[in-house]
């Protein structure tokens, strides 16, 4: 109820935001339901322009463009939203249990996320997918470890601050445990900047993927997705043919959409954290 009234109350861009947020996670859900052909299915001539049979022309095989965005909503969004719930599980409680543990533990973990973190994302990710291969779990894993190094930092930062407050000495005297202290003192007093971290997190991991994807290494065809249709369609740009466009316009209006609705988030949920 209070998420509903805070949402009634926000501005006119965070509503733009959640709409651009729930038309793409339907696209997901309901793409086998409203594509007008199938995903692999080739419907026409090569890179056709929008007419009446394909809305948003054909590709560099004759699909069908409109029913590409749809499966490659399905497939981007839902693998994004994947690794970064796998990112914020592992990130959060090894975070938490670090702020909490301290010690060997603390130092051993913190000094691995430094190591991790040294390598420049893309350049790391490249290295392991080109030996380990390009399958989903493969790519949910690479990315989930190395985006959970940003949420491990971030939980532990949060973690270090809050276990220092007074209502978190009376837990500790009353003699709950390290868990407890965890799942009922840290985390919901950390949740806002957590919450809007998985925003911005959700937007890096999205745009991570469709960049491993123009670059042959993302999710693989025939499977659609936005990153690697943009790939496969750019030699269009030379005919004067805009269909790589289409990709490229859904890529940017989620990520201003997920944007709109975190900025308005942390302006929302700006106040002090407390025990409260």
């Amino acid at each position: 109820m209070a998420l509903l009234k805070l949402i009634k109350s926000s501005p006119v861009s965070a509503r733009i935001g959640f709409v651009i947020i729930v038309a793409n996670f339907l696209a997901c859900l309901l793409a086998p339901v409203i594509a007008p052909y199938s995903e692999t299915e080739i419907a026409g001539d090569v890179w056709e322009t929008p007419n009446s049979n394909h809305i948003m022309g054909t590709d560099q095989l004759g699909r069908d463009m409109a029913t590409r965005i749809l499966y490659g909503a399905r497939n981007t969004v839902s693998i994004a939203l994947v690794i970064t719930l796998f990112a914020f599980t592992i990130g959060i409680t090894f975070g938490f249990l670090a702020a909490v543990l301290g010690g060997w533990f603390d130092q051993v973990f913190s000094r691995i996320v430094d190591v991790v973190m040294a390598f420049p994302t893309l350049i790391f990710a490249l290295m392991v997918l080109s030996v380990m291969g390009t399958s989903i779990p493969v790519l949910i894993g690479v990315i989930s470890i190395l985006d959970s190094t940003r949420v491990y930092r971030l939980a532990r930062a949060l973690g270090m601050d809050i276990q220092v407050q007074e209502y978190v000495e009376v837990a500790r005297m009353r003699g709950e445990g390290n868990w407890w202290v965890m799942r009922h003192e840290i985390l919901p007093n950390a949740w806002p900047p957590l919450l809007a971290e998985f925003g911005m997190r959700f937007c890096f991991v999205f745009l991570f993927i469709a960049a491993l994807s123009f670059l042959g290494l993302g999710i693989q065809p025939p499977l659609a997705d936005w990153g690697g249709m943009v790939r496969e369609n750019a030699g269009a740009i030379t005919f004067g043919i805009f269909t790589p466009l289409w990709p490229a316009s859904a890529i940017a209006i989620l990520t201003i959409g997920v944007n709109l609705v975190v900025d308005w988030f942390l302006a929302a949920t700006g106040e002090p954290l407390n025990g409260a």
